[in-house]
């Protein structure tokens, strides 16, 4: 075990894997969609070298956590993240930062905890204007659930399960090939559980989307932020319209914004200094609209 196993954050039985390493000031790294610890390990290499204690942690059926009970929620997701600081004993502010759906807990934890947040980073975070779903909530859930019990049976994620993360890597950075220990990924991408988790986190993605905007008009964000984006140098419609979204991200939180470039959408992986740059400054940013340009 990498780090160790906690129980009781966030109200519920889910054994936690988190890892703590370094000392000074605290910063949580949360990541994303079916992504684990080992993904921050170049950014939580060069935090610990410059004075920072990191705490990384894997959610409900994703890396060595537990497996999930139920679609993650904004609030409880913050609440999770409150509650493994008290089970470590870190009381003071903390730097939050989030990787694509795990910026929505990140922001959420910043409103809803300000008192214990020193900054908020949001590294290509998932972003939605008018988040809508076209099945109930309850629905979108079994289905998840179902899929995820038929694929375990059919023996799936043993076959596929590696493969299938390392070439999704691929495909979502710019800097080549998965850097993950092998014996990491097969042990965590061969199990149900990880598949299951994640297609269960992503039916509750709409809610989860839709609670953070409801948050921002009844719990001001009072941390300084950085929306630090990546970029992978291309000058499509697409790639633009990205860019868009997120300056326009940053307008709304009253946010520093960054492009890291070039980059995929693992900006940690492709940019890790960058990323840690981004992390240790955030808390220093004394005017949070500040823009840096990017390419």
């Amino acid at each position: 075990m990498p780090g160790r196993i906690v129980r009781g954050a966030g109200g519920d039985a889910v054994p936690l894997h988190v890892l703590v390493e370094g000392s000074g000031p605290v910063c949580v790294l949360s990541a994303g969609l079916a992504m684990a610890w080992f993904d921050w390990d170049a950014v939580a290499a060069r935090l610990t070298a410059a004075g920072r204690t990191v705490v990384r942690f894997d959610r409900p059926g994703h890396g060595l956590s537990g497996p999930a009970r139920t679609p993650a929620s904004a609030a409880g997701e913050a609440r999770r993240i409150a509650g493994l600081l008290d089970v470590l004993g870190l009381a003071g502010p903390v730097t939050v930062a989030g990787h694509s759906i795990a910026g929505f807990h990140a922001e959420a934890f910043a409103r809803l905890y300000p008192g214990r947040t020193a900054a908020l980073v949001l590294v290509d975070s998932s972003v939605e204007e008018d988040p809508h779903a076209l099945w109930p909530a309850a629905l979108r859930a079994a289905a998840a659930r179902g899929l995820g019990r038929a694929l375990t049976a059919a023996g799936l994620p043993a076959a596929l399960g590696p493969p299938a993360r390392r070439a999704t890597v691929r495909a979502s950075r710019t800097g080549g090939a998965d850097p993950a220990p092998r014996d990491l990924v097969r042990r965590c991408y061969r199990t149900g559980r990880v598949w299951r988790g994640a297609l269960l986190e992503n039916a509750g993605y709409p809610d989860t989307a839709a609670e953070v905007l409801a948050l921002r008009r009844t719990h001001p964000l009072a941390a300084p932020a950085t929306v630090l984006v990546g970029h992978d140098g291309g000058g499509g419609r697409g790639t633009q319209r990205w860019l868009d979204r997120q300056a326009a991200l940053a307008d709304r939180l009253g946010a520093r914004f960054d492009v890291a470039a070039p980059a995929g959408h693992l900006v940690m992986l492709d940019r890790p200094e960058q990323v840690a740059r981004a992390i240790r400054t955030a808390a220093d940013t004394r005017t949070p609209a500040a823009r840096i340009p990017g390419p």
